[in-house]
């Protein structure tokens, strides 16, 4: 079959499967090469050590499936039809979950969806090697991406594409076929700088600069260990992720809905106060976030991140009686931010009464 049939075909097909955009590139390495190398000398990835540990599979895909011609790049959107973002972020007392963590953990998504697609390739043209590839595979998926015309890297290091915003997520399918190439996406974030302006904990170095040490995501996620005090009050009500920089970002007035029902939030984790989900047991917690992405803070984590919302919470009475009732029932990381948030509230509690009462003496 020829390459131009060949490369039609299965664009269409991946659009039938479900992807909402679909680019093919070389497999060759480009520029990015450079940027990774200096940003894993800067140390930006924090305790992610799997970054420098797999950085020659990043550098070059060859050395993951030697056969590689051709990189199908394929995007599918996440985002809810009634999201409300920033309305959701001034809510304190409201717990903030990164939108593509509501529903189905979308590595499973994402893999079933390439399953197909692989399995199309290879009965279209037989005797075909091919690879499927989500973000916990060592492949450089925004490069080839961008490579392959379905978006570009904006200043805050996400994806962007100027009809569809960004609230997608990224797959890969390595094939040894010798496809057609799309153009390279051009940049169009322009002179805008608001995604790093906005960003709470000031993670962005520069344009395109990411320290990931700073980051909400990072550290509310990645992160294993005692959040820093100086990111604590910035974190606000994020209890898993953060979503700043793509909700300010002028492209997302062109955000697409999910299409999936695989997307759509379990237990209302969309709409969720703060003090419920503290409340959740190890079980409950075992058992609502099964087949979760929030899987990956693990218990501690998730505890740990709800503690910090809670302290930067309003007072509340039950709130201070539930973290005051658990303290010393966790790890000594959780207590720390159960007694930091305590701590928070009752000075809270102080200042409200301070002000009642030069209320009542005027």
């Amino acid at each position: 079959m020829k390459k131009k049939k060949l490369t039609a075909l299965i664009k269409a097909k991946a659009l039938t499967i479900g992807f909402s955009a679909v680019g093919i590139s070389n497999a060759n390495p480009g520029k990015e090469l450079g940027h990774l190398a200096e940003w894993l000398d800067n140390g930006y990835e924090g305790d992610m050590s799997y970054m420098k540990k797999n950085s020659p599979l990043l550098r070059d895909p060859k050395l993951l499936m030697p056969e590689v011609k051709s990189i199908i790049s394929v995007r599918i959107n996440y985002l809810n039809d009634n999201d409300d973002l920033k309305k959701l972020l001034g809510s304190p007392k409201k717990a903030y979950i990164a939108r593509y963590a509501l529903g189905r953990d979308y590595h499973k998504i994402l893999r079933g969806k390439l399953k197909s697609l692989s399995q199309y390739v290879k009965q279209i043209s037989e005797d075909q090697v091919t690879r499927s590839a989500v973000d916990s595979t060592p492949v450089l998926e925004k490069a080839f991406a961008e490579r392959s015309g379905i978006g570009w890297i904006g200043k805050n290091t996400n994806l962007i594409d100027s009809k569809s915003g960004s609230f997608f997520l990224l797959g890969e399918l390595l094939t040894s076929i010798e496809l057609d190439y799309d153009q390279e996406a051009t940049n169009h974030c322009g002179t805008c700088r608001k995604c790093l302006d906005v960003c709470p904990t000031d993670a962005f170095v520069g344009p395109y600069q990411l320290d990931a040490r700073k980051c909400i995501s990072y550290l509310t996620i990645e992160n294993k260990s005692e959040i820093p005090l100086r990111y604590r009050d910035a974190i606000g009500n994020r209890i898993f992720g953060c979503d700043d920089c793509q909700i300010y970002c002028p492209w997302n007035k062109f955000a697409k809905s999910h299409k999936d029902d695989d997307f759509s939030p379990r237990h209302h984790l969309d709409q969720r106060d703060l003090i419920d989900l503290f409340k959740w047991s190890y079980q409950e917690w075992s058992e609502k976030t099964l087949g979760s992405a929030v899987r990956r803070a693990g218990y501690d984590g998730w505890k740990r991140n709800l503690a910090i919302g809670l302290g930067n919470a309003p007072y509340d009475k039950e709130a201070i009686a539930i973290l005051k009732s658990q303290s010393g029932q966790h790890s000594a990381m959780v207590n720390e931010h159960i007694q930091w948030a305590i701590g928070k509230l009752d000075l809270r509690s102080i200042e409200k009464l301070n002000i009642i009462n030069k209320s009542s003496s005027s």
